[in-house]
């Protein structure tokens, strides 16, 4: 055999033992070849992806930025309006507590009645209690019962009372006269019949008391009476018959004696005798006259003054004591409230339970929205705006201004309380209690304009205030067909200038420019 034979046989043996190894090595370990293989594929194909697939973003910023058009909005047609806004608590407006007085009461004072439930409306005239089976009524009035009104007293006290029957359709006398007289006391026995209830009685005693004046009274008229006879028989100059008859018989008598002694002569005539006889006669006749000369009534004048006098005191006593006897208003059968009717919210007190503290708490009848603003805002604000707020099922619903205060400080936020439009009793179980976001338009415009952005006005030549109203395509940029239209404007809110086109036609929804 040639060399070169043995060395290509010895080559291809080594050869041989090589592939065999290798062999053997992949064998061994052919799981990991394969994740090997595949890393190595995925490396190439992310490797060819990244180079030929390209991001939004990266497409984003590689694209070519599209021509210039023209910004555009379209005008809008509605009212348009400044709003100051604010959140409001709905409740019932000017709770008050009620206390009941019982300062009139000698004994316990013990409920025995009349309790209202929660949610009853108080009106005037409606019981609020029965306390030791006298009523507690509700009057109209702002200042509160602390005396009892009877006969004589006066005072803004009497004044409200009497106002207060008036309002109710009881007569009280003049409603302008702060005096309680007797007008006024027949007003209270009406008022007692009408809420069905018997007067307050008399302070004890009062009643015999009256009887005994009323007694003293005709027996002063009785002596009044007498000593008024006696005087007058004695000043109307009436002669006594018998005194009259027997002074006649006395002169008389002195004329026979007389002329008996003159027709005598001789010894038996005495002139002496004659003489004492005239004289007789001129006393007979003397005191015959006197019986027609007026008598002395000094003793029965003070008499009269004297019985005059009692009947007098007696009087003024019996006065004293009718009004004693009158009807009158205990404090404690009061009850004074502003704004009725009111409902009851609270309930403190029960039947046989002693009116100690607050015994309920009463509220207006009507809802009110109560919430607070800046001061900035509060002096924007008027008397009398109407606001609106939504309802719970989304519906608008409008309330007046009715009370702007601004706080102590100048900085200090302002109080706004607005009266609701009327409620439904569903609506009013809805909101009550309730906080909702009030709209208060502090300008708007009358009715529905029409109206763009501050930016899309421009000024023309003269001063004037124009818009561009786009004709063609926006996207057409300087190309895009437009035309001017001049305008007045009016109030600006919300971002939104009112416009009133009086050069040209301006519509709702036509294309405004406000930028390119």
């Amino acid at each position: 055999m040639e060399f070169d034979e043995l060395t290509a046989a010895a080559g291809d043996a080594e050869k041989g033992k090589k592939g065999s190894g290798w062999s053997r090595v992949f064998r061994g370990n052919k799981g990991l070849w394969i994740s090997a293989v595949v890393a190595i594929v995925a490396l190439i194909g992310g490797l060819l992806i990244g180079h030929f697939i390209t991001s939004p973003a990266d497409a984003a910023n590689n694209a070519k930025a599209p021509d210039a058009g023209l910004i555009t909005v379209p005008v809008e047609y509605g009212k348009l309006s400044n709003d100051v806004t604010i959140r409001s608590d709905i409740s019932f407006a000017d709770s008050v507590d009620v206390k009941l007085d019982t300062s009139s009461f000698s004994g316990g004072a013990i409920v025995t009645g009349q309790v209202p439930a929660v949610g009853t409306e108080l009106k005037a005239l409606s019981i609020v209690a029965e306390i030791s089976g006298r009523p507690v009524f509700v009057l109209p009035g702002d200042l509160p019962s602390y005396r009892t009104l009877r006969i004589g007293v006066s005072g803004p006290d009497v004044l409200q009372l009497k106002q207060a029957l008036a309002s109710v359709g009881i007569a009280a006398g003049d409603v302008s006269n702060n005096v309680f007289d007797q007008a006024l006391a027949d007003g209270i026995a009406a008022l007692y019949a009408q809420v069905g209830y018997p007067l307050p009685p008399s302070d004890e005693g009062a009643d015999d008391g009256y009887r005994a004046a009323q007694q003293a009274v005709t027996d002063a008229q009785t002596n009044v009476n007498q000593a008024q006879a006696a005087y007058d028989k004695a000043a109307s100059g009436t002669v006594d018959p018998v005194a009259l008859k027997q002074a006649d018989n006395a002169v008389a008598s002195a004329k026979r004696t007389l002329a008996d002694l003159e027709a005598k002569t001789g010894e038996e005539r005495s002139e002496s005798a004659i003489g004492d006889a005239r004289d007789n006669l001129a006393l007979a006749q003397l005191q015959r006259d006197q019986l027609f000369v007026a008598a002395d009534t000094s003793s029965e004048w003070s008499a009269l003054e004297s019985a005059r006098a009692g009947l007098s005191s007696a009087q003024e006593s019996l006065e004293d004591a009718r009004q004693a006897v009158q009807p009158y208003l205990p404090s404690s059968e009061v009850l004074y409230l502003t704004q009725l009717p009111r409902l009851v919210n609270e309930v403190n007190i029960a039947r046989g339970s002693a009116p100690e503290g607050v015994a309920m708490t009463v509220s207006g009848a009507t809802l009110e929205l109560a919430g607070s603003v800046a001061a900035a805002d509060g002096k924007l604000l008027a008397v009398g705006t109407v606001a609106t707020f939504a309802m719970p099922d989304d519906s608008e619903h409008t309330a007046t201004i009715t009370k702007v205060e601004p706080g102590k400080n100048a900085t200090d936020r302002w109080s706004v309380t607005l009266e609701p439009a009327p409620f439904t009793a569903e609506q009013i179980q809805q909101v009550q209690g309730s906080n909702v976001r009030v709209q208060i338009p502090v300008g708007a415009t009358e009715g529905d304009v029409l109206s763009v952005p501050p930016s899309a006005l421009t000024a023309g030549p003269g001063g004037e205030s124009r818009v561009e109203v786009v004709v063609g395509d926006p996207r057409d940029g300087e190309d895009a067909e437009t035309r001017l239209v001049t305008v007045e404007t009016g109030l600006a809110a919300g971002g939104y200038v009112e416009v009133k086109p009086i050069k040209g036609e301006l519509e709702e929804g036509d294309l405004v420019v406000v930028g390119s």
